[in-house]
């Protein structure tokens, strides 16, 4: 029997790496759950190894992102910035979590594109705090705490950008759930897959 999940740790050329790799027939289950995490996973610049296979299935999953991916975006918002907000002192590092989900799930609403990455997401949405946040991050431990004082203003700003992805929900004209055509590509691409023995 198959294993639906691997999951490695070790280090790799100094840091350490956290592996987890979805049986193919389960990371395709999850395109079509709604599953923001997959489609970052897929269209991700970050390529360790690819296949003809691998780009045949970018193709095919544009078909899997509709209207209510929205949705893992809210709930992913909500789980970061109640964990932002829990600690003390609060960091950066969690409060650029945030920027960054919210982010993402706006521009999927509006675009039917996949973007992850805060700073290249910033140059659409020219937020001023975010280069400043990311600088603090990366100056070290001491630079990298927030001070109560801007709590108030950064709850504004996650509230604000909630707002703006119902807004984006709200108008998007991303389809309701994958096709059938798109759901016959993924059967299709699996048997060769299964056929041609990848993992």
């Amino acid at each position: 029997m198959r294993d639906e999940t691997l999951e490695d740790s070790r280090l790799f050329e100094g840091p350490e790496m956290d592996i987890v790799s979805p049986d193919v027939q389960k990371f395709f289950g999850l395109l079509l759950k709604k599953n923001g995490y997959v489609l970052e996973q897929l269209y991700s610049p970050l390529v360790v190894h690819t296949t003809p296979e691998h780009a045949e299935l970018k193709k095919i999953a544009k078909g899997c992102i509709t209207r209510h991916h929205s949705h893992h975006y809210f709930g992913f918002a909500e789980t970061q910035w109640k964990l932002f907000d829990k600690e003390r002192p609060r960091r950066v590092k969690p409060l650029l979590y945030v920027y960054r989900v919210l982010l993402t799930g706006i521009h999927l609403m509006c675009t039917g594109e996949v973007e992850a990455n805060l700073l290249t997401l910033n140059k659409e949405f020219r937020l001023p705090y975010v280069a400043d946040l990311v600088a603090r991050k990366l100056a070290g431990p001491e630079r990298s705490s927030l001070a109560d004082a801007d709590i108030a203003f950064h709850e504004s700003e996650y509230r604000r950008l909630r707002a703006d992805l119902q807004a984006a929900h709200e108008a998007c004209k991303l389809p309701e759930l994958p096709s059938a055509q798109t759901r016959a590509g993924l059967d299709d691409l699996l048997v060769r897959v299964r056929t041609k023995g990848l993992p």
